[in-house]
């Protein structure tokens, strides 16, 4: 991709993440959280000691091998559905490797397209600088209310909806399609 061009991509923003190594990184972060995850070995544990191969008379006079196989083809599935579920709540979490995840493909989106990465409102005290649409800026006092359902609502990711429906609002002009939405693609991991 040429960063000449002025319309960047999804795929042109996984392909620089892909190129930098960062995809590997962020997998890598990803195992090693859930080999962390105490939760999801001992409810794999608990469905090895509860299983019918293990608990089946006879058990103890097939091999290693015979077990092992046994196992696998009994438990293979709930357990990996049980990992992706744990890897999804990882990526789209507002925290922790969700939000690396978000911050990474923000700014790399916006170094590829040559535009400055946006700042954030600034917060004093009961007052938020906000920008006119002439470009000055005019400080705007903010009820209580606001403040709460900014706090709650910056607590979970929004939804494409809810991100189209703002910039229809705000006059934001960011040509946002359907298609944009990461959610609503499929993903290979």
């Amino acid at each position: 991709m040429s960063l000449s061009s002025s319309l960047v991509t999804p795929e042109d923003v996984l392909e620089t993440l892909m190129n930098d190594g960062t995809i590997d990184a962020i997998r890598l972060n990803i195992i090693n959280q859930l080999k962390a995850n105490e939760e999801l070995k001992n409810n794999t544990i608990t469905m090895v000691e509860q299983s019918k191969v293990l608990n089946t008379p006879g058990a103890e006079k097939q091999t290693k091998r015979e077990l092992f196989d046994a196992l696998r083809r009994e438990l293979e599935t709930p357990v990996l559905e049980k990992a992706s579920k744990s890897v999804w709540e990882l990526i789209v979490g507002s925290d922790g490797v969700g939000k690396e995840i978000s911050e990474i493909v923000g700014k790399t989106f916006f170094r590829l397209s040559g535009q400055e990465l946006p700042q954030l409102p600034i917060l004093k005290d009961d007052t938020q600088i906000q920008k006119e649409t002439d470009g000055n800026e005019k400080y705007v006092e903010k009820e209580n209310e606001t403040k709460k359902e900014t706090v709650a609502s910056s607590s979970k990711k929004r939804t494409f909806d809810e991100i189209k429906e703002q910039d229809e609002e705000s006059g934001s002009n960011t040509s946002v399609t359907l298609e944009d939405d990461p959610l609503r693609r499929p993903v290979k991991i």
